[in-house]
């Protein structure tokens, strides 16, 4: 017997889900492999790209004179200095950015060019392009030009701000680079408590926090008599992002109470403050403002402002943002179009206009639609159900010659499953396969959660059997989706049966969340022996113990061998920790149950019960008795 028939069987569930078994209807085949029939509706759109017409291709314009495209082409040289040196270019601190940005996968180049920006032209380097050079340069390779680059912002009057050391120390951590981790901690450490400008900041954030802002928080910070710099602004601001309408009344007080004028710098830096929810408003009147007076939104806070819009699902604000960029001189990288597209695609209910923006502009800048573009397209159709218009891309897709992969059927599979036509989902795979394309893991995946989700879990128990007769492998993230499909349906111990069968007959390794899950469910069941069953197998994969609900569910409706049979599951040495134990007999006490602890606590080994910790809880005259036995 093959293992997903084992599985069944032992499920009892092959006999109700044969009948399940979907007839093929041609009429239905049909319709779901027809791609060659092209309707008009998508051409109807009023926002519909250029892309459909797959015979007119549009590519990059290049700019040979540019400083990026000169840095780019060509290995660094004193010819290639010469020819920076003729372009005239200003090389601004949104220039520096942008080109720094598109080398920070070349940390040679990058220090080349950065050395050369600074030596030969007089350009003076702003602490965030300095933060920018030590992430291009966090890497095993690059370590020299790291501290090299440390000390020169030390000795220059720079800091290093605590996103960039949180960012820094994480890559170190995951390299496993313990010791420049270490080094950089120390220094890091050693420089907040020597940079006498940190006291300055600390102050005047606690002024702008303290009261609501007036006269009175002006009168204060004129009798500070700040030194104002770019660094100083910088730093203040970072203090103030999570008051982004105070960061911009003191953007405002600096620039209005002294001889300093704000400048590309500190203009990026308050719209990187500004750049979130309950200031929006600000932020767009801002980026209005820099540009009145000349300055541009640099390449690196276009990509965190971005980020936090796409992360907070202010995806119309993104869109704008990447319609900013793009009609600017630092143009985002064409990878920026398909991950826009996919956060769209991933908003639950996309915003078709939306997507439509993003490629119109895509599109205006010169660039030809890659597959992952197509992709991103295709995917918010088939998430609102638009599947006429997403066989259009699917043609427009192949026309321009790129045939259709796993991503593309995945996607109607999931829009299917989503608007609850699962039979046309599983028809898909046929499709898949008769054209050549083997479902993969993910594709299974997102067709058995389609069904979960719609309530049809024998169904997605049956394509999961279907599944494994093809001989493809389950891995933890389908398990998971199968268990939760089970426990919506309140079908406890099937789900602890299914997994069992699979750990035991397919040598599955669940996820530590889900043996998590399964086992409180069980625990609210009154399954004990099941939940220390999967309590075991925990054990066994050498995951961590996991004994509060354990430890709950014993104390109000356990005996005292329930209590015993939990702490021989507990631990892979002979007995638990002392911990353990104790952690045990204090919620039977704070359940009231004496009588049970004093009953386990005879059942404990010697060093158990004479251990100080377990003698003082039951120290009493009325334990001394159980103690000494």
């Amino acid at each position: 017997m093959n293992p997903a028939k084992r599985i069944l069987s032992s499920l009892r569930l092959a006999n109700s889900l044969h009948c399940t078994r979907l007839s093929r209807d041609h009429s239905l085949y049909s319709q779901v492999t027809q791609f060659s029939h092209l309707s008009t509706s998508l051409y109807k759109q009023p926002h519909t790209p250029t892309f459909l017409n797959t015979q007119q291709k549009l590519f990059f314009s290049s700019k040979p004179n540019s400083a990026l495209e000169l840095v780019l082409a060509s290995d660094w040289s004193k010819k290639l200095e010469r020819e920076l040196s003729n372009t005239n270019q200003k090389l601004t601190h949104e220039t520096v950015i942008y080109v720094l940005k598109k080398l920070d996968k070349n940390p040679e180049k990058a220090s080349k060019f950065f050395n050369w920006v600074c030596d030969k032209n007089g350009f003076k380097p702003s602490s965030s392009i300095y933060s920018l050079m030590l992430r291009i340069y966090a890497n095993k390779e690059s370590m020299k030009l790291f501290w090299i680059t440390i000390t020169k912002m030390k000795e220059q009057g720079f800091y290093i701000d605590e996103e960039t050391y949180r960012t820094m120390l994480g890559e170190f951590k995951i390299s496993k680079m313990v010791s420049d981790a270490t080094a950089l901690t120390h220094f890091y450490n050693r420089m907040v408590q020597e940079n006498a400008m940190d006291c300055v900041v600390k102050n005047v954030v606690q002024v702008v926090i303290g009261s609501d802002w007036g006269r009175e928080v002006e009168k204060e910070l004129g009798e500070m008599k700040i030194s104002v710099s770019d660094n100083f602004v910088l730093r203040t601001l970072k203090e103030l992002r999570g008051y982004p309408s105070k960061a911009l009344k003191l953007f405002k007080w600096v620039s209005g109470h002294s001889s300093y004028e704000h400048n590309s710098v500190t203009y990026n830096g308050i719209v990187r403050v500004l750049g979130r929810d309950d200031s929006i408003v600000e932020f767009w009147s801002m980026v209005k403002e820099m540009k009145s007076v000349g300055h541009e939104m640099d390449l690196d806070t276009y990509i965190k402002v971005s980020r936090s819009f796409q992360k907070c699902k202010m995806l119309k604000d993104a869109v704008e943002l990447y319609e900013l960029m793009l009609d600017g001189p630092y143009k985002p990288s064409i990878q920026d179009c398909s991950v826009l597209l996919r956060t769209i695609s991933r908003s639950g209910n996309p915003d078709l206009d939306l997507v439509f923006r993003v490629v119109k502009k895509y599109e205006a800048a010169g660039n030809s639609l890659s597959k992952a573009v197509y992709d991103g397209i295709h995917r918010s159709l088939t998430s609102v159900g638009r599947f006429d218009e997403a066989e259009n891309i699917i043609e427009a897709m192949r026309n321009a010659g790129y045939e259709p992969d796993n991503i593309t059927y995945s996607q109607v599979v999931y829009g299917l499953c989503k608007a609850k036509r699962l039979e046309e989902a599983c028809k898909m795979l046929e499709v898949m396969e008769a054209n050549g394309c083997v479902p993969d893991l993910k594709t299974w995946t997102i067709l058995i959660q389609g069904h979960c989700s719609a309530d049809e879990v024998d169904k997605a128990l049956f394509c999961f059997a279907n599944m494994m007769e093809k001989n493809a492998d389950a891995d933890a993230d389908l398990l998971d989706v199968l268990i939760n499909g089970f426990l919506s349906q309140k079908r406890i111990v099937g789900a602890y049966k299914l997994l069992v069968e699979l750990v035991d007959k397919a040598r599955l390794v669940p996820w530590q969340a889900t043996y998590k899950n399964l086992i409180q469910k069980l625990l609210g069941e009154r399954k004990l022996e099941e939940a220390l069953n999967l309590l075991h197998l925990m054990k066994k994969q050498n995951y961590p113990p996991f004994p509060e609900p354990f430890v709950q569910y014993i104390s109000k409706f356990g005996t005292v061998e329930d209590a015993g049979d939990f702490l021989k599951a507990l631990s892979m040495k002979d007995y638990p920790s002392v911990s353990a134990y104790l952690h045990v007999f204090e919620s039977f006490f704070e359940e009231g149950r004496h009588s049970e602890a004093k009953d386990l606590l005879y059942k404990c080994p010697h060093h158990i019960r004479k251990h100080k910790a377990i003698y003082g809880l039951f120290g009493s005259g009325k334990s001394s008795s159980a103690t000494a036995a």
